[in-house]
């Protein structure tokens, strides 16, 4: 993707130094641009759990790249395969609902089993952080290419009217390493000439639709308007949504999808006013280990301040703002679970299905 017509992805390798890995900073968007240099694993950890980067694809990427620094830092270390499996423990407690964290850090351990002395041990490393990434760019591109059929099919039924499509939080390029999952057919709609429109949630409490997702779509030229959280339900009710797209953090073999917290309540609203609810995801984020996603799935809680608190840009100043009464309590669950019955279809590199265990192992056969 382009930023004021250079192109980024979400995370890199420093050019001219291979001990440094670069991310961009997201708790600065929309205000500021800001790359950071990550040169260790806590680092890197630190980078995922306190949000300079999410979204599960690029937490996934950040952890393959974290483990390819905890490499790096084993050369300085007694007993250096103890050194790698604390590294990857580190990064795999630092968000809970995301399953491609676990999914990156485990094929990582996998390549580290296979080599006995570091060189190669880093060598190995490095290119399986960048392989990561390019299979998240090539599965994006493909999710973008599956789900533009169901927009060419809403157009045409509409009679070539601009379809408009609700999103939630932030499944663009930067929660992946390029092109996004639930924005991946967006774009690749609005590139194509048929007319979009996108309804972009606020998404509360860090604001990642109102401040990335708003910011992604207005770089790429595409239409949109912010709204708050709870007006998606009301523009059902009047025909203003033909569509919604969400992605997804964790999704069961059995089609149950944990996501940014309030998608739950966008799929009963769209079940309720007949309205197609498309959930896009790379299998990196299908966990085949788990059946029932309301007993299975763990949410994340987070602190309070995220509720209490909004940041925001004041005199060219990023500032936080108590919102709430210092001393009132707040509840912070990270995500919530659509129980598959409420998803019309999953939408995925290898096509699109329905949110059931016999349709995701058809595509998926594998598993």
């Amino acid at each position: 993707m382009k930023i004021n017509g250079q192109a980024f992805r979400t995370i890199w390798l420093k050019d001219g130094d291979s001990t440094c890995v670069q991310i961009i900073d997201q708790r600065f968007l929309p205000h500021r641009f800001v790359i950071e240099d990550l040169h260790n694993v806590a680092e890197a950890a630190d980078a995922i759990r306190e949000m300079h980067v999410r979204g599960a694809p690029l937490i996934g990427a950040t952890a393959a790249f974290g483990m390819y620094l905890a490499c790096l830092e084993a050369k300085d270390k007694k007993d250096k395969q103890q050194w790698l499996h604390q590294a990857a423990q580190l990064l795999k407690s630092t968000r809970p609902t995301a399953v491609d964290l676990a999914w990156a850090v485990d094929r990582q351990l996998a390549i580290l089993a296979n080599h006995s002395d570091l060189p190669n041990k880093i060598d190995h490393s490095l290119a399986e952080a960048q392989n990561i990434c390019t299979l998240s760019v090539e599965a994006c591109l493909d999710i973008g290419k599956n789900g533009l059929a169901i927009i060419q099919q809403l157009h045409t039924q509409k009679k070539d009217a601009p379809i408009n499509i609700l999103t939630h939080c932030n499944a663009g390029w930067l929660a992946c390493v390029d092109h996004g999952t639930a924005t991946a057919p967006i774009y690749a709609a609005h590139d194509s000439g048929i007319p979009v429109h996108v309804w972009v949630d606020e998404t509360r409490p860090r604001n990642q639709g109102a401040r990335l997702t708003a910011w992604e779509l207005q770089q790429h030229g595409v239409p949109h308007t912010i709204i708050a959280d709870n007006t998606g339900g009301h523009l059902m009710q009047h025909g203003m949504v033909d569509m919604v797209i969400v992605g997804s953090d964790r999704t069961t073999r059995c089609g149950d999808v944990a996501n940014k917290i309030g998608t739950y309540l966008k799929a009963l609203a769209a079940k309720d006013n007949d309205i197609p609810f498309y959930v896009a995801l790379p299998s990196s984020s299908i966990d085949w280990k788990l059946r029932d996603g309301l007993k299975e799935i763990p949410i994340e809680q987070r602190g309070d301040e995220e509720v209490k608190y909004i940041q925001g840009m004041e005199g060219g100043e990023l500032k936080s703002v108590l919102l709430s009464p210092a001393e009132s309590p707040a509840a912070n669950f990270g995500f919530d679970v659509t129980p598959a019955r409420l998803v019309t279809g999953l939408i995925t590199e290898r096509g699109v299905c329905g949110a059931t265990e016999k349709e995701l192992i058809q595509l998926f056969p594998e598993h």
